[in-house]
C-alpha cells in the first residue's frame, strides 16, 4: 500500500515539474532572444 502512495506522490511531482517547464522554457527563450537582440 505504501508503494501505491509513493507512485501517486511521484506522479504529482512529475506533473508539477512538467507544468513548470511549460512556462519556464518559453520564458527563457524570450529572455535569450531579447539579450541577443540587444547585444547584436
Amino acid at each position: 500500500m505504501a508503494q501505491q502512495q509513493d507512485l501517486n506522490d511521484a506522479r504529482e511531482t512529475y506533473a508539477g515539474f512538467i507544468g513548470m517547464l511549460k512556462w519556464t522554457v518559453p520564458l527563457l527563450a524570450v529572455i535569450v532572444a531579447i539579450v541577443v537582440i540587444l547585444v547584436s
